[in-house]
C-alpha cells in the first residue's frame, strides 16, 4: 500500500529541517520531487518550488526504507510497552528489610529506590485525584539513628506547626515478639532531607512505625496528602505487621 502523500510531505520536511539535505522520494515507482514535497508541506502550491539548501548528493528514500523506519518505531513502542509490563510483573509481592519479610499490599506500587538509606520504597496513588503518598523503610543497624523517642520527636518536628497543633498521636503495640510504636500527625509537612532544602506541604499527614528488633530498629514512614494517607492506615498497619508474624 503506497505511503500517503501527507506522510511523505511531513517526512521530507522533517529530514530537510533536521538533516539539511534535499530528498527525492520514490514510492512504488511514483517520483515525488523534493521541491513539491517541501512546497506542499509549507502550504505552497507551486510544484517546482526550489529548495533553499542543496548539496551534490541526492539520496533516495525508498518505500521499503520508509516502511523499515515505521517498523522500527513500532518495534520500539512494543519494546517499551513490554518492558513496562515486565517491570510491573517483577514488582515483588514480598520484600526483606533486616530480619523481616514484609508483604506488599496489592494496590501499592513498588519503587526502585536510588538511595542507599532507603531499604525499600512503595507508593500509593489515588485513582481519582492521582495524588501520591510514599512509604519508606529504613534500617541503620544496632544503635543506628537513635532510640524510639528520639525518632518520634524527629518525625513530629518535620511539621511547620508545633506539636499541639498537628494532632500528634503515638501508640505502642506488641506483635509476636516485637514492640511496634505507631506515630501519626497532620499539618504542613516539610518535605526534603533534614538540613537541606525543604518544601512546605500543607494538608499533609504522616504515619510512622518503629519496630524494635535485636538487629536494630526498622523505621517505616508514610507521608502524603492527608485524606489519602489516613485512608491507608489499615493497609499501612497490615503491611508493618505482615513481617512480624
Amino acid at each position: 500500500m503506497p505511503v500517503p502523500l501527507c506522510v511523505l510531505d511531513k517526512a521530507a520536511l522533517f529530514l530537510w529541517v533536521n538533516f539539511s539535505f534535499p530528498v527525492n522520494l520514490h514510492a512504488k515507482g511514483v517520483s515525488i520531487t523534493q521541491g513539491r514535497l517541501i512546497g506542499c508541506a509549507l502550504g505552497r502550491s507551486r510544484p517546482n518550488a526550489k529548495p533553499q539548501r542543496a548539496v551534490d548528493i541526492q539520496p533516495l528514500i525508498s518505500y521499503q526504507g520508509v516502511m523499515k523506519i515505521s517498523f522500527c518505531l513500532i518495534a520500539i513502542s512494543c519494546l517499551c510497552t513490554g518492558l513496562n509490563s515486565l517491570s510491573a510483573a517483577e514488582a515483588p509481592a514480598t520484600f526483606k528489610v533486616s530480619e523481616f519479610t514484609f508483604t506488599r499490599p496489592a494496590k501499592w506500587e513498588w519503587v526502585e529506590s536510588a538511595s542507599q538509606m532507603r531499604k525499600a520504597e512503595l507508593k500509593v496513588v489515588d485513582e481519582k485525584t492521582k495524588a501520591k503518598a510514599e512509604i519508606v523503610f529504613y534500617h541503620f543497624g544496632q544503635g543506628g539513628a537513635g532510640g524510639t523517642q528520639a525518632n518520634v520527636d524527629r518525625w513530629l518536628g518535620q511539621f511547620v506547626e508545633p506539636r499541639d497543633k498537628i494532632n500528634a498521636k503515638t501508640e505502642e503495640s506488641s506483635v509476636g515478639k516485637h514492640k511496634v510504636t505507631y506515630v501519626s500527625a497532620e499539618g504542613t509537612y516539610k518535605s526534603g532531607m533534614p538540613g537541606g532544602a525543604q518544601t512546605p506541604m500543607p494538608n499533609y499527614a504522616l504515619l510512622g512505625a518503629i519496630i524494635d528488633a535485636a538487629e536494630g530498629s526498622v523505621f517505616v514512614k508514610m507521608t502524603g496528602p492527608k485524606e489519602l494517607t489516613q485512608s491507608a492506615t489499615a493497609d499501612f498497619k497490615k503491611l508493618v505487621e505482615s513481617g512480624l508474624k
